[in-house]
């Protein structure tokens, strides 16, 4: 397998960035890896945060310990600003992805045609 195929498989198997690390790119991996792990910890701590809510409703006893209830609550979509933002954070993860994928592939197969022309 060539290495633009492995840097673009691990680019988007494992994570952004990870096919420029095996590439020895590293300022453009940490970029990328950076921008995805910032807008997936704004998603996660969003979900975190929801699911904290809802756990301290039903402790409090404003909401039964009723599966449909809960289900409805976890459901439910963001509104206002709070949906803008987690549309604009899962937007840029896989704007992130796919630059990482395309741009590994890129610059692998830029370094195997220095690789044939040294070889």
């Amino acid at each position: 397998m060539s290495k633009s195929i492995k840097a673009a498989m691990l680019s988007a198997l494992v994570f952004p960035g990870v096919g420029h690390f095996y590439l020895k790119k590293h300022i453009p991996g940490i970029v990328l890896a950076g921008t995805a792990l910032a807008s997936l910890y704004f998603v996660i701590s969003r979900m975190v945060e929801k699911a904290l809510g809802i756990a301290e409703q039903i402790q409090r006893g404003e909401v039964p310990l009723d599966i449909a209830i809960i289900t409805e609550l976890v459901s439910r979509q963001p509104t206002g600003t709070e949906a803008g933002l987690l549309d604009f954070a899962w937007t840029v993860l896989v704007i992130s992805w796919l630059i990482g994928i395309a741009d590994s592939y890129r610059v692998g197969r830029v370094q195997g045609k220095f690789d044939v022309a040294d070889g």
